[in-house]
């Protein structure tokens, strides 16, 4: 296999946004899963209970979390992307 180089990066420039919006969303989610672990401990029948499709809370809340991970990390990748586009043409304009 031919390997070329690896490209030259200079410094991130959107480093401290992505840093900013990746911690947000982790708390966001990590608040989302404490609810879960609040739920299991303290109203364990609850997750026994038929929510929809008779299926029970227990596998929608956790089918629900790895969706909402996955839509969290679309959304990380949008933003990131939007700002870096941002600043490339910003940093061209200069």
């Amino acid at each position: 296999m031919l390997h070329e180089p690896a490209a030259q990066c200079g410094p991130d420039a959107s480093a401290d946004y992505k840093m900013r919006i990746g911690v947000w969303m982790f708390l966001l989610y990590a608040a989302v899963y404490a609810v879960f672990v609040a739920i299991n401990l303290l109203k364990p029948l609850w997750m026994e209970r038929t929510v929809c499709f008779g299926l029970n809370l227990a596998v929608v809340y956790g089918f629900g979390l790895i969706a909402f991970a996955l839509f969290l990390a679309l959304i990380y990748n949008h933003m990131c992307g939007t700002h870096e586009a941002g600043s490339k043409t910003a940093e061209g304009a200069k």
